[in-house]
């Protein structure tokens, strides 16, 4: 673009007070802010999440995230910085194992650094088309790790089988194989297609977690439906990569 030169008619008066007063006044903030009343801060903080949270879909009443080695390194203090992203991340799901021999090279770092946090999180294994179901489980099961605080189980259906009376017997099995070893009922991730066209009237005994990106699923009020993936380029602070979010129908905090 180009530039205009204009005739400026020169003003009388101290040129730099104007910044030097915007100075002061930034510092002066900063004071207030770091030196007021911490209880002050934290109604603020209530405020915030109040606000985020009203635009969460009735019926649901928290919000959470799932991670894997796609989002790489991630910055646990920036993410769960007070009066940041902890008053609105109430859980996360961490990617396990896939198959029947692949474990997602971030796995053991991201529940530690959850754990630590005390942060509500769970485990999911990608469920393979081509790997006999009960090896995938016992895989899963050796790596999980079970904690006293963890989440239910998710297995995460996306891959298309041969035929669809295969791919129900073969998740059945490795939830029978998962609920017998652990005590703990999985939970099915499927997307909104795989749900209306598979699992209408199939696993009626189990939850679901539901992923729709470009509208509210219809079929959400199913009671079987327990938590809704509805975005996969999240963007939050100390994680580069673009992130699922989901919201749930628990009130995990």
């Amino acid at each position: 673009m180009k530039s205009r030169k204009k005739s400026i008619k020169k003003r009388k008066g101290p040129k730099l007070l104007l910044p030097f007063i915007f100075i002061l006044l930034c510092v002066a903030g900063l004071f207030y802010y770091y030196s007021s009343d911490k209880s002050i801060r934290s109604a603020s903080i209530r405020v915030k999440k109040s606000a985020f949270l009203s635009m969460v879909p009735d019926g649901f009443e928290s919000i959470g995230i799932d991670i894997s080695h796609h989002q790489g390194s991630i910055d646990w203090d920036r993410l769960f910085e007070v009066a940041r992203f902890d008053t609105l991340i109430s859980f996360v799901y961490c990617k396990a194992t896939e198959g029947a021999d692949h474990i997602d090279s971030r796995y053991s770092q991201f529940r530690k650094e959850l754990n630590k946090r005390g942060i509500p999180n769970g485990s999911y294994h990608f469920f393979s088309a081509t790997s006999d179901p009960i090896l995938q489980a016992d895989h899963f099961l050796k790596n999980w790790e079970q904690k006293e605080m963890d989440l239910p189980p998710v297995v995460d259906v996306e891959v298309e089988f041969s035929d669809d009376s295969l791919m129900m017997r073969n998740i059945a099995a490795w939830l029978n194989r998962v609920e017998e070893k652990s005590g703990m009922r999985p939970i099915i991730y499927t997307s909104l297609h795989f749900f209306e066209t598979k699992f209408t009237n199939k696993f009626k005994d189990h939850k679901f977690w539901i992923a729709a990106y470009s509208r509210k699923p219809e079929c959400i009020e199913d009671a079987r439906i327990i938590h809704w993936q509805f975005s996969e380029d999240g963007v939050l602070p100390g994680i580069d990569e673009p992130v699922d979010l989901n919201v749930s129908k628990i009130r995990f905090l």
